[in-house]
């Protein structure tokens, strides 16, 4: 993840950068009014407090100075802050005029991501180039989710039935944490994505490789564990482009062995974590939809083997 424990004060994009700057501001703008109105309070303690044997202040029936300016002030300073939130907003999110260059699908609790023009299908990584600015299309495909990038997006919601958009663009390369910021469900936390923001000649190159069918099997290790696939459940919920491309319910796996992560985020994308993940996925993710396999010992290690060469 870049930048540091607050990525949302670390944009990296305009649309990002226009929001953090916004709510700075009225970080700032709030800031001064509570010193202001903690220092009326404390002063009245301090300097107006009543003294034994003192007599009662005289009572006051109104200030008309007075109270024009705690009516007029805070009404200046609302509308201000209103005409700054909606220059904000034309920034974040300026309006949409084109065929979407990204389609993001949210699944309880996984990210499936398209690219409609070269027709790539991919899961929980988002690759995109630096410097251009891409519309995302965002679907539900369950329940209500939620699209959001602090260094690079706004927070969108994603309501199964009702399309929306947004913008994602990166002024720099690295990789960016993305999460779900709505509550849908029992793995609503561990419901992560990347951003990998990376040159127009590596994101090309990336998706050239990703247009490409799966690996054949290059060892018997790994054609038995095609097998396995092909012939256990793994089949009828994920897709592996040149074997089965029919379902849906989980994510794609053509060249799962290339991402840095699985799990949406959850493990490191290791032989070791596959393994872990494949054994028993209610022990790393619980109440995920991932069913235990129950394989033999040499069954799973061949399925990881042809997994693995999966790039």
């Amino acid at each position: 993840m870049s930048g540091d424990d607050l990525p949302v004060f670390h944009a990296v994009s305009p649309g990002a950068a226009a929001i953090a700057h916004l709510f700075i501001l009225v970080l700032i703008v709030c800031g001064i009014i509570l010193a202001i109105v903690v220092g009326m309070v404390g002063g009245g303690l301090i300097f107006f407090r009543h003294k034994p044997g003192s007599a009662d202040p005289p009572p006051h029936f109104g200030n008309r100075r007075l109270e024009i300016t705690w009516t007029v002030g805070p009404i200046l300073i609302v509308v201000w802050l209103f005409a700054l939130t909606i220059r904000g907003m034309g920034n974040s999110d300026p309006a949409a005029n084109q065929p979407p260059d990204l389609i993001v699908i949210a699944h309880q609790w996984w990210w499936e991501v398209r690219y409609p023009q070269s027709g790539v299908v991919t899961a929980n990584e988002i690759h995109i180039p630096v410097g251009k600015k891409l519309l995302v299309h965002l679907e539900s495909a369950d329940v209500i989710h939620d699209f959001w990038v602090p260094e690079l997006a706004r927070k969108i919601d994603m309501v199964p039935g009702h399309p929306n958009h947004v913008w994602l663009e990166a002024d720099k390369p690295g990789t960016y944490r993305g999460e779900c910021a709505e509550f849908c469900g029992a793995e609503h936390a561990r419901m992560r994505f990347l951003v990998i923001a990376e040159s127009p000649a590596q994101f090309a190159a990336w998706q050239d490789e990703e247009k490409n069918p799966a690996a054949v099997p290059a060892t018997d290790s790994a054609r038995q564990g095609l097998k396995v696939f092909t012939e256990m459940t793994c089949v009828n919920c994920h897709s592996i482009r040149g074997v089965s491309t029919a379902a849906s319910a989980a994510p794609d796996l053509t060249h799962l062995a290339g991402r840095e992560t699985i799990a949406a985020d959850e493990l490191s994308n290791t032989q070791t974590n596959l393994l872990r993940w494949l054994k028993n996925p209610q022990a790393v993710k619980p109440g995920c939809f991932m069913p235990t396999l129950k394989l033999t010992g040499a069954q799973m290690n061949n399925l990881v083997n042809y997994l693995e060469a999966l790039k």
